[in-house]
This record gives structure tokens, sequence and C-alpha cells, in this order.
């Protein structure tokens, strides 16, 4: 592709770039957008514009590229790739966007391809998205009654995979429920920072400074934004008094319940969310050992804890899966939210449907229970672990509590009041078509 010299950034042209690094990078597409915001001057109306191309386009693109595939006379793996991400969402804007006229949505293809290449390629994604145009009311989907899988895959924008193993799982209703509630936005929620200020009054200052903000009925910490000025404002005026965090994930802290002065080891704490959330709960007083095994998010978990005013937290590259022997028999508590699948968390990353096979889900369940296994080794008698991930699938849930504990028969379910009812309950398996939170599952355990 012919190399141009850098362009002004508009709307269409920063959404090509971002889809690029997301669907043909590996990019997340969060991180992406956040990135290109910060370094490039667009007007309020081009950045949510070129939000929900980005989103959107991510969202559906199995559905998109369907409906391209029998536009064109080559696999969609054959055109480059630049040219890819300008089709996509320019089909994007043809089919999902109505306030958008569809003339402008062609001729806004065709110069974003004389800026990216050439004349030809111009002429090329001209062609294609006027034959969509022709095409567009003789596509049918699937008969939703005799190819469910392949319907609802489409129409709902979820892998076909996925769906098979949904409705097998839960049935129609429910997987038609989880689907939409994957394509539903997710809401901004901030954890506040107990050790400086109270829930009501950093709600009061997000009042007051123009946002739309509630009370989280899950967490006593939570609050949840239906809308907020921009996050950089938000940081700037009040960078110490919350962290951005899910509700379901605030959950973990309250279950595992330290306290001050103790000593807890949380096994996967990058960034830093839960890990720092211990330490609120732990009024600062304590020690809390926090792993991962990247250097960089070892900074990120310093980073939010001194932006948070902790000065509890030791963190440290460490392997989950290895044991560390100055730690043996030393933990009052233990956290492993264990690297898992996903599966419940759809909705807050784009990308994420269209990344995992079925074959992905079968590396965690080894790793998950090799972790939680030498978590074990650390927490001393009487001390409890706490399990978790933000995943639905049993296999990496339920089942595999269920195999720590027949190797284990020193260890038992303790049982922890449900957020909602107070009711005790022995585990709690958050789905996101029931519970309208995301998807996620926590276990308590304690050592005899």
């Amino acid at each position: 592709m012919a190399k141009n010299e850098k362009k002004p950034a508009t709307a269409r042209s920063g959404a090509v770039e971002i889809l690029q690094q997301v669907l043909g990078e590996g990019a997340y597409t969060n991180i992406a957008v956040n990135k290109f915001l910060r370094s490039h001057e667009l007007s309020d109306m081009d950045r949510r514009l070129m939000t929900e191309l980005v989103y959107g386009t991510v969202k559906a693109v199995g559905t998109i590229d369907w409906y391209l595939q029998q536009c064109v006379t080559r696999p969609l793996d054959k055109i480059d790739k630049l040219v890819l991400s300008i089709l996509r969402i320019s089909v994007y804007q043809l089919l999902y966007m109505d306030k958008i006229p569809a003339s402008a949505a062609c001729n806004e293809a065709v110069n974003l391809a004389r800026l990216f290449s050439h004349e030809g390629t111009a002429k090329f994604v001209n062609g294609v998205l006027r034959g969509l145009l022709r095409k567009k009311d003789s596509f049918t989907f699937p008969d939703a009654e005799k190819e469910t899988a392949d319907y609802i895959s489409l129409a709902m924008y979820h892998p076909r995979w996925l769906v098979k193993k949904w409705l097998k799982n839960y049935g129609r209703e429910a997987t038609e429920a989880l689907c939409a509630f994957d394509n539903t936005p997710a809401p901004v929620c901030l954890r506040v920072n107990t050790l400086v200020t109270t829930r009501d009054k950093l709600m009061a200052k997000l009042t007051a400074a123009g946002g739309e903000v509630r009370a989280s009925k899950w967490s006593a910490d939570g609050i949840v934004c239906d809308r907020l000025p921009a996050l950089s404002t938000v940081f700037a005026d009040m960078h110490n008094e919350f962290y951005v965090q899910d509700e379901s994930s605030m959950l973990v802290g309250a279950v595992l319940a330290p306290k001050a002065g103790e000593t807890v080891v949380d096994m996967c704490s990058a960034p830093g969310g839960k890990t720092t959330h211990l330490a609120q709960l732990m009024q600062n007083e304590g020690i809390i050992y926090a792993g991962d095994v990247h250097e960089h998010k070892i900074k990120l978990i310093e980073e939010n804890a001194t932006r948070l005013g902790i000065k509890i937290i030791n963190a440290q590259i460490q392997d989950a899966t290895e044991f560390v022997e100055a730690w043996e028999g030393k933990a009052d508590k233990v956290l492993v939210d264990a690297p898992c699948s996903g599966m419940g968390v759809l909705r807050r990353r784009a990308e994420a449907r269209w990344r995992k096979t079925r074959n992905d889900l079968k590396i965690f369940p080894p790793l998950q229970l090799k972790i939680l296994t030498n978590a074990a080794r650390y927490v001393k008698a009487g001390g409890t672990l706490v399990y978790s991930t933000c995943t639905i699938e049993q296999a990496e849930n339920h089942y595999l509590v269920q195999e720590f504990l027949v190797a284990h028969p020193d260890w038992s379910i303790e049982p922890f009041a449900h957020p909602l009812t107070g009711e005790m309950v022995d585990e709690l398996q958050l789905m996101p078509n029931v519970d309208n939170v995301d998807g996620f599952y926590i276990c308590k355990l304690r050592k005899k």
C-alpha cells in the first residue's frame, strides 16, 4: 500500500486506523480508542462518531463480513487489511447508522481509500459498496427455526461456535438474552476510595460536575455513572477518590473481607483494582503481597496504589503457578482472581468475542487449578481463600472448585451472604441475562 504523508485526523480516518490496530494487530479496542483520542484533536461530534464507528464495527464484524463476502469475489483475508477496515466501517454506516446518508458513507469511503492507498483502491471500494446497496434488500439470514445457531450468530453478532455452546447449555431464550446483554453499552462504574471520602460525597461532586450517577445496589462502595464528564476531567479534579471498576468485580473484596493488620496474598493482581479494594477494607493497615508475571503490570499496581494513597501493597513480579516458600502458611487471606475465558464480560471487550475459539476455553481450567492449588499453600490454618473469575463457564468455576476440594480434604466451602438478598450461599454465579451485571463467579474456601 502506498505511503502517505500524515494528514489531519477525521472521525472516519481515525476509525480506520484503530480498526486496523484492533482487528489486524490484536490491540484492545478501549485502549486503542483512548490512545488515539489523547494524541489527536477532534471535535466532540467527531469523537462520538469515531467511537461509535469503532465499537459498532468491532461488535458486529462477523455479520459485516458475511455481507461483504457476498459482494466480493475474493476471500476477505486476501484483501489488504487497511482496505478491509475501510469497507467494514462503511458497511456499518450503510446498514446500522440511519442518520448517515448512503451517498455520504460511500463518498467518504472512496476518499479514505484515496487517503490510505490509490485510485485503483478507491474504485474497488466504490464498486463493493455500490454493489452492496443494490443487493441490500435481497440478503436473507438463515431460517431462525431451522438454523437457529446461524441465525442468532448473524442477527446478534456472536461467533457461531459460542452460540451453539450456549444453546446447548442454556436454551434459546437465555442464549438470546445473553447475546442481547453483550450488545448493550456498558456503564462506567466507579469504586469510591473510602480512605479519603465517602460514596455520598463523591456522588455529590460528580453530580455537581455534570454527571448523572446512582449508587450501586450490588456494592456499598460502587457508583454507576449513566453520564459522566470526560474521565480526564474527573481524574484531574478527583484523582484520588475513585477507581474505575465494574460492579461484579467489587464484590470479590467484600467476600474475602480482609481485616486491618492481616497478611493477604493477591495471586493475579494487575492492574490492581481488587488489590487496592482489599487495602481499603484493611484501612491501609497490614500487608498485601501482590503478584503478576509482567513488570509493566507491576508498575500499574504501584501507580494505582500511589494515586489512592495506599501504602500496604508489596507488588512484585511473580508467576502465580510457582511456589514462594516465604509465603507458606503465612496468609490470613488469599485471593485467586484467576485468568479466565472472560465469557462474562463480552459487552466490555468488544473484540474478545471474535478472538476466542472453542479450543481456547480448554486451556484455562488446568492453569486455574494449578494456581488455586499453589495459592492454598499460603493460607494459614483457619484462614480463607476466595476464588473468582469473570466467566460463566462452569468448567472454570463450579466444577473446578469441586475438583480442588476432592483433592484437598483439608479445605471446605465457606458460605457467605448474597450481596442483594443477604441469604447465605456456597458460591455466587452472576449471569448477565439474569442479574443485569457482568458475569462473574465467586467462591470462598476455608482451610481446616
